[in-house]
């Protein structure tokens, strides 16, 4: 009788084997394990945003531009924002700013891309209405390092800054 089964000798082979036509290995192969993106940590997300501060700055005092931002704070729902507010203002006050917009997001935690006043204040920085952001700290950005430099990165190639009144690592 004849079948289409397969002798039971013959097993398939436990592994099977990529063939590229490149020098390179496929990237998920054991030859070529996937590579961890490094993350930074807060110390050097300091030392990134303050060179972009100073880059912003002298290239606006060799200009003689008076320095515009926008101060944002990022607080609970049904949270009172004054009191973070006061802080970015003081950060205004006591470099000699001038400030443009002051604006906060009751959003929560989450991608500073969907927040609508974030969304302002970059608008605001295409338009060349202000300079950069002043914000109280990390956490009004993102709590999540990787989110945090990104936003860095979309600030340094839009020509802007962001200032903090405390260290990354503060609440």
């Amino acid at each position: 009788m004849k079948t289409l089964l397969a002798p039971a000798g013959l097993r398939p082979p436990t592994r099977l084997e990529t063939w590229t036509t490149s020098s390179r290995p496929p990237a998920h192969t054991p030859k070529a394990p996937p590579q961890r993106a490094v993350r930074p940590d807060a110390a050097e997300l300091r030392a990134l945003r303050e060179a972009d501060l100073h880059r912003a700055l002298a290239r606006l005092a060799d200009a003689g531009t008076a320095v515009r931002v926008g101060c944002y704070s990022l607080v609970e729902p049904r949270q009172d924002p004054a009191d973070r507010l006061a802080e970015t203002q003081a950060v205004v006050h006591r470099r000699r700013w001038t400030p443009f917009v002051t604006t906060f997001d009751s959003t929560g935690a989450g991608d500073p891309a969907l927040r609508p006043q974030i969304a302002r204040l970059f608008a605001a920085l295409d338009a060349g209405e202000i300079h950069g952001i002043v914000a109280v700290s990390q956490v009004d950005i993102s709590p999540f390092h990787d989110i945090y430099a990104h936003t860095l990165a979309v600030l340094r190639a839009r020509s802007g800054f962001l200032a903090l009144a405390r260290s990354e690592t503060s609440i």
